[in-house]
């Protein structure tokens, strides 16, 4: 039998928490609408500029809000928000850097010329991403492109190990 020559798509993997942060995003900005519309209809003072002020808010609050979705496969990692998408070849890395405590943020630029700034969090919840990352770092590593900052995701899978570590005591209900 011939095949049919569809091949199979490359192994990928996503961020699995994305679509409940979309969700929570949206709900908390159509739960401040409506309660805004509610409060100043009640209050008598609801007029159809105020209207639009107060939805054009709401819009704003979902913008905010709105994740940033990762994904990653062998030798890449895309990053994709409201405002566009960017992807570095995480196999050909440059620099990688870290910055911030509290809310912490993670660049990797590549031989390409290519930046992307994406949440170090999401790769903390998502091995699958991680490892993704992992193996093209060591990629860029032996090939020597990467000269800055490995250190930065020597700290991040520590990390990533303690939180793992974490979930299978928790899981196993030691903890």
């Amino acid at each position: 039998m011939r095949p049919s020559g569809r091949s199979n798509p490359p192994h990928r993997a996503d961020d699995r928490h994305w679509r409940g942060t979309v969700r929570l995003a949206a709900g908390l900005a159509l739960t401040f609408g409506a309660l805004t519309l509610f409060v100043d209809w009640d209050m008598g003072t609801l007029t159809l500029t105020r209207a639009l002020l107060w939805l054009t808010l709401s819009a704003t609050v979902f913008a905010v809000l709105f994740p940033q979705r990762i994904t990653a496969g062998p030798g890449w990692l895309e990053v994709q928000g409201l405002a566009g998408h960017h992807r570095v070849h995480t196999d050909a890395l440059v620099s990688v850097q870290l910055y911030g405590q509290i809310s912490s943020h993670l660049i990797l630029r590549d031989t390409h010329g290519n930046r992307l700034e994406c949440d170090p969090r999401v790769l903390i919840a998502n091995p699958f991403l991680w490892h993704e990352l992992d193996t093209g770092v060591r990629h860029s590593l032996e090939h020597g492109t990467l000269r800055q900052s490995p250190d930065a995701l020597r700290h991040l899978g520590q990390e990533i190990e303690d939180e793992t570590a974490l979930s299978v005591l928790r899981a196993s209900g030691i903890s």
